[in-house]
């Protein structure tokens, strides 16, 4: 049936069909860098890694931008409480981001593009508003009536009849109930940083970077639009207003937002005690591509209730993962192919397509992988699975783990590389044909420490990563 999404614009699962051939212009809301990432928001951004990849899985093409948000109220109050300046504040938070999402094994954007690096085009964009007749200014700042577009709450569906017409919201930390004119420019205030330009002193508000970093990138219609679920209303419905004043042509064909998650059916917050970030969950021995699973496993339009157990648990489906993948690669296996498993692996790979096909089905995806995993090991038990049924197995596993990407283990900073345990394996093993066993037994216990476990098998040693 072909590539098929949720839009949120239409409330309806549409096929997917890009405007320029296999090209997907894309666009997805960045960090604010005020903070480190919490995992609710790594939620969103490892459904946007999701997304990306089987874009690519399908061969299209991405050219995606994805925004730094470097200048709102939260930064500029925490940069002023610290003495620093706006630059020096923001970019200790946004190389924290590029961290954590490295270890997270998030692909980079083509583009990730900096507010601040944007105020001249933003400057244009509210001029073109202004002569398009959809602006009004008060006390030096600028607002976007959103009175003159009458199409206003068609992504988030809301009705706005009894508006108040004229009410004005001036702060970037939004009211979400409030369907009320936004600030374009905001005015400066004392000890406040500010740009001095064409329709005054002053800054930028947070709606109108997206609108002019996406269509100055990706013209004036992109292809899909994601973000979380929080940012349907007020601003991705703003963005909308914004880019299609200035253009007169639809925003984006396709958009897409992901559901919260809760932490223990709470929601998370740093009151209750249950807010969490990528660098806390790995300093309690948890491991980036568990939390990786975690997040992806739950399809995106789904509540995710995140739980350390549910966390433990994934990593337990990891190593179930990387335990079959090492089987495959060592076992000694009869040769040539059983047929019936080689229909098996092509069965398998069309459930896995077709889920994920399917508005990115990730638990349905997931489930024909552990299926064919218990199948083949029970076959492998009994001899019908032959060594070319295990290099369809590791094709498919592959294929897999290109979207998913949890089959590698992390590698902590200092710790042994490939070549130094495969010679530390190899020094156990001569010292066990001399029978040293006291330096075998030695060998196993510093590699055990080290987070690397050793099997004896009957086809021969081979090694792990816990």
């Amino acid at each position: 049936m072909g590539l098929r999404f949720y839009n949120t614009l239409t409330q309806s699962v549409e096929d997917f069909v890009p405007a320029n051939g296999n090209e997907v212009r894309m666009y997805t809301c960045g960090p604010t860098v005020y903070n480190f990432v919490h995992i609710g928001n790594l939620r969103t951004f490892t459904f946007q890694d999701i997304l990306r990849r089987w874009l690519q899985y399908r061969g299209y093409q991405l050219n995606h931008v994805m925004n730094i948000t470097d200048v709102d109220d939260k930064i500029i109050r925490n940069a002023s409480k610290e003495g620093k300046s706006l630059q020096e504040y923001t970019e200790v938070y946004t190389q924290a981001f590029l961290e954590d999402t490295g270890k997270m094994r998030l692909q980079r954007p083509e583009r990730m593009v900096k507010a601040t690096e944007h105020i001249t085009e933003m400057v244009d964009a509210i001029q073109t508003l202004a002569h398009n007749g959809f602006t009004y200014e008060s006390e030096g700042s600028t607002y976007y009536r959103i009175s003159k577009f009458p199409e206003y709450g068609k992504l988030s569906h809301i009705h706005f009849d009894g508006m108040k017409a004229g009410a004005r919201v001036d702060v970037d930390e939004y009211d979400k109930e409030s369907a009320q004119d936004f600030v374009l420019w905001k005015a400066k205030k004392p000890g406040e940083v500010s740009w001095d330009t064409a329709i005054g002193d002053g800054r930028p508000g947070w709606h109108i970077e997206c609108s002019v970093m996406a269509m100055k990138y990706l013209g004036s219609t992109l292809d899909i639009h994601a973000g979380g679920i929080d940012l349907v209303f007020p601003h991705h419905e703003n963005e909308i207003a914004q880019s299609e004043a200035i253009s007169g042509k639809p925003f984006a064909k396709y958009w897409l937002h992901s559901e919260h998650l809760n932490i223990d059916m709470q929601k998370m917050s740093k009151s209750l005690g249950n807010f969490y970030t990528l660098r806390d969950l790995v300093g309690m021995g948890y491991s980036p591509e568990a939390l990786r699973y975690t997040l992806a496993a739950v399809p995106y339009r789904k509540k995710l209730n995140f739980t350390m157990e549910g966390l433990a648990g994934s990593q337990t489906s990891i190593d179930r993962l990387r335990n079959y993948k090492l089987r495959l690669e060592t076992d000694k296996l009869g040769a040539g192919a059983n047929a019936e498993f080689t229909k098996r692996a092509a069965d398998a790979l069309a459930a896995f397509e077709t889920a994920l096909d399917d508005d990115l089905n990730t638990a349905e995806a997931l489930a024909a992988v552990f299926e064919y995993v218990r199948d083949t090991n029970s076959a492998m038990d009994s001899g019908a699975f032959l060594a070319d049924n295990a290099k369809e197995a590791l094709a498919f596993l592959e294929k897999f783990d290109a979207v998913f990407d949890v089959l590698k283990p992390s590698v902590a900073e200092g710790a042994l590389g490939d070549a130094e345990i495969d010679a530390k394996v190899a020094e156990r093993t001569a010292a066990k044909k001399a029978r040293n066993f006291q330096l075998a037994d030695q060998i196993r216990n510093e590699l055990l420490e080290l987070g690397v476990v050793i099997e004896d098998t009957k086809d021969g040693v081979r090694w792990k990563r816990k």
